[in-house]
């Protein structure tokens, strides 16, 4: 078989999804595939107006729901490895994610520039070599600079059947909210705009504390979360 003649989606679905899955990734709880990243830039051209096409994720790796790790941007294998870097970056910064990686369906070209796994900023690794949750969770961890056995960090958020996903600033809001609540900080401003979900972020912020305190009640400090929106 010719890889070359594939399209994105044939490489996706027989190199690099099964890659993903022989790493030890759940592909229906820890794989997000074409997650939305952004929804789109609103155009304004007079009276009228338009919305730009959603930039998606190719693949977004979680350690459990909605705790992204790593984004993987996929190519047809008419482009090199690492072609698309720049995109994975810009998706990993949006989700506050160290690992940025790449694929043409040939091997794996990881970005990890705070140098958590790799001695490279770049490294170019088999399909059979990607790392798994639990060593990619573990370097989050120390990227993040969170104290190990801290419960409300691995504590899961609220979920019940049919949940929505929650939006990628959401995810970011919750999950920062949560680490610097780990790391023993008790004053935290969350600035959002109006109609952006700021009881479904501060619900899930109060379900993890509240169920990690359960558990291990030392992981918990009084917290004072205030909301400011901006017009």
């Amino acid at each position: 078989m010719d890889k070359k003649q594939l399209t994105e989606q044939d490489i996706r679905t027989k190199y690099i999804t099964p890659a993903i899955v022989s790493a030890g990734w759940d592909i229906h709880t820890q794989v997000y595939e074409e997650f939305s990243v952004t929804d789109g830039r609103i155009v304004v051209r007079g009276r009228m107006h338009s919305r730009n096409q959603p930039r998606r994720a190719d693949y977004v790796l979680c350690y459990q729901k909605a705790k992204p790790i790593a984004v993987i941007e996929a190519k047809d294998n008419k482009h090199r490895v690492g072609d698309g870097m720049q995109q994975a970056l810009d998706y990993a910064d949006k989700l506050d994610i160290p690992f940025a990686i790449t694929s043409n369906g040939d091997s794996f070209f990881v970005n990890d520039r705070f140098g958590l796994i790799y001695p490279q900023v770049e490294t170019e690794i088999a399909l059979s070599e990607l790392p798994g949750p639990e060593a990619l969770w573990e370097a989050y961890c120390r990227w993040k600079d969170i104290p190990d056995g801290q419960a409300a960090i691995s504590q899961p958020y609220h979920e019940v059947a049919n949940d929505r996903t929650p939006r990628y600033y959401q995810v970011v809001a919750i999950n920062r909210t949560i680490e610097a609540v780990a790391k023993g900080q008790d004053r935290i401003l969350l600035v959002m705009a109006t109609g952006t979900g700021k009881t479904y972020t501060a619900f899930q912020i109060i379900w993890r504390l509240w169920k990690s305190a359960r558990r291990n009640a030392s992981c918990f400090s009084p917290t004072a979360i205030f909301w400011s929106t901006r017009p």
